[in-house]
C-alpha cells in the first residue's frame, strides 16, 4: 500500500504542472507562444518515449526524430492514398513507427552502448535519404501536405487553442503511460538491465528481448508525437527528420532529465521557450543548448529536475541538522541553569 501511494505521489507533480498548462491559453498568449506551446507539447509527447528508453533501459537514441518521422509520413500518406483521418491516423503512426524500432532495434541483441547511438544515428540519415529520393510517392526534398481537417466530436479543431488541447491531452496521456510503466514489473526489469546488464542476464531475464521491447515502446510514443506534428504543421519533409531534431530531442531529455516524470515535461518547455524568452536567434540557440548540454552532464548528471530535488532534499537535512543542534544547545543550557 505505502508503495503504491509512494508511486502515486511521483505522478501528482507532473499532473499539476499540466493543470497549470491548462489554464494558459486563458492568459491570452499570443500566437507565437500558443505555436510554441504546441510544439513542446508534441516533442514532450516523444521525450517520454525516449525517457522509457534511455532513463529506464539506459539506452540512448540518436534517430529518435526518424521514428518521429515514420508516424508523421505515415499520417500523410495515409491520408493522401486512403482518405484516413486524424484519429484513425494516431495508432497507425504509432505501429508505423514500433515496427520501425522493431527493425533498428533486432541489431541491438549485438551492439550496445555507443555502437547502438551510431546504429541509431546512421538509421536517422537512412531515412532521411531514402525520403528525398523516393520522388513522387513521399513527396521528395519538397515533402508533403495534409488536407485532412482534425475534428472533435464532429467539431472542427484546427484552430491553435483546440489543437492545443488536443496535444495537451496526449501529453498527460503520456505522462501516464510512462508512470505506469516505470512503476510496472516491466520497468523494473528495465532497470535492473541498466544497473548490470550481465547480472540481470545471469538471473534469467532475457536482456535483448527486454531492450527490443522498451525501443518498441519509444517508437509508439514517437509514432503518436509524428502524427500530431504532421497535423499542426500541415506539411512535412525529409530535413525535418534528420539528425540535428534527434540530437535535439536528446537534449531535451538529458537537460530536463529522464528519470523522472517531470523531467520530459521540463526539458520541452525548457530547451523550446529559453531562446524565445532571451531573443536569440538560431546560431546562438544552439551554442546556448550546447552550453546548457556540458553544464547538465557536469554539475546535474540526472537532469535539471533531479538536481533541484537532490538540492533541496540537502539543504532541508541541513536545515534539520541546525535546528537539532540549536534545540540540543539550548536544553544543554537550561540544564546548565537549572543546577
Amino acid at each position: 500500500m505505502n508503495t503504491s501511494l509512494s508511486s502515486l505521489r511521483s505522478l501528482v507533480p507532473a499532473l499539476v504542472v499540466l493543470a497549470v498548462l491548462a489554464l494558459a491559453p486563458y492568459i491570452g498568449p499570443s500566437n507565437r507562444m500558443l505555436s510554441l506551446a504546441i510544439s513542446a507539447g508534441i516533442n514532450i509527447v516523444a521525450l517520454y518515449g525516449l525517457s522509457v528508453l534511455f532513463g529506464q533501459a539506459g539506452i540512448l537514441s540518436m534517430g529518435h526524430a526518424a521514428l518521429v518521422g515514420v508516424g508523421a509520413y505515415a499520417a500523410a500518406l495515409f491520408a493522401r492514398d486512403a482518405d484516413v483521418g486524424f484519429w484513425l491516423a494516431l495508432p497507425l503512426g504509432g505501429i508505423f513507427a514500433a515496427i520501425a524500432a522493431t527493425v533498428i532495434g533486432i541489431p541491438s541483441l549485438r551492439v550496445s552502448g555507443h555502437h547502438f547511438v551510431i546504429m541509431t544515428f546512421a538509421f536517422g540519415q537512412l531515412l532521411t535519404i531514402v525520403l528525398t529520393n523516393g520522388g513522387d510517392y513521399t513527396g521528395a526534398a519538397t515533402g508533403l501536405d495534409l488536407q485532412f481537417p482534425v475534428t472533435v466530436f464532429g467539431q472542427p479543431a484546427d484552430d491553435l487553442i483546440p489543437y492545443y488541447y488536443i496535444v495537451l491531452f496526449f501529453v498527460a496521456l503520456s505522462a501516464v503511460a510512462s508512470w505506469m510503466i516505470i512503476n510496472s514489473p516491466y520497468g523494473r526489469t528495465l532497470r535492473a538491465i541498466r544497473e548490470n546488464e550481465k547480472l540481470a542476464a545471469s538471473l534469467g531475464i532475457n536482456v535483448g528481448r527486454h531492450k527490443i521491447g522498451a525501443f518498441v515502446v519509444s517508437g509508439v510514443f514517437a509514432g503518436v508525437s509524428g502524427v500530431l506534428l504532421a497535423y499542426f504543421l500541415r506539411h512535412i519533409s525529409p530535413s525535418q527528420f534528420a539528425s540535428f531534431p534527434s540530437i535535439y530531442l536528446a537534449l531535451m531529455v538529458m537537460i530536463g532529465g529522464a528519470r523522472l516524470l517531470l523531467g520530459p515535461l521540463a526539458g520541452g518547455i525548457l530547451v523550446s521557450f529559453l531562446p524565445e524568452v532571451l531573443n536569440l536567434d538560431p546560431v546562438e540557440s544552439r551554442i546556448l543548448y550546447g552550453v546548457c548540454l556540458i553544464a547538465v552532464i557536469l554539475l546535474l548528471p540526472n537532469g535539471l529536475i533531479a538536481g533541484l530535488l537532490e538540492g533541496w532534499q540537502r539543504l532541508f537535512r541541513m536545515l534539520m541538522r541546525k535546528d537539532t543542534a540549536s534545540r540540543t544547545a539550548d536544553g544543554n543550557h537550561a540544564s546548565e541553569a537549572g543546577r
